[in-house]
């Protein structure tokens, strides 16, 4: 009969250990199901963080752009005024000019 009683223990020890076994079992595969599910979670997070970092970039682009275009129109105008200017100071001056160098053209010295 102890011989029976010690195939009983080994029995219930077996079967004790097939049971821990598929605990750790179920243990690990909720384990990787939930670590699979945090990565696709994060990959989603850090890709809708890339996509909001790109938009703010496009928009800082787009008005960076915008001013620059409203510089150089703004440079263009500031440049046309500015040759106007000089036009009409030469047009003012341009007689005195011509009148002045005819006469020391014209004028002999000794």
């Amino acid at each position: 009969m102890d011989s029976f009683r010690g195939q009983g223990g080994i029995q219930k020890l077996l079967i004790a250990e097939q049971e821990a076994q598929d605990i750790v079992s179920h243990a690990r595969n909720l384990k990787s199901t939930r670590l699979k599910k945090t990565k696709e979670e994060a990959e989603s997070e850090v890709g809708l963080y890339g996509s909001h970092l790109e938009a703010e970039l496009q928009k800082k682009i787009s008005e960076t752009s915008g001013s620059s275009g409203n510089n150089a129109k703004r440079l263009e105008e500031e440049t046309e005024v500015k040759i106007q200017n000089l036009n009409e100071s030469a047009s003012r001056v341009s007689p005195g000019v011509s009148g002045m160098l005819i006469k020391h053209v014209t004028t002999v010295k000794n």
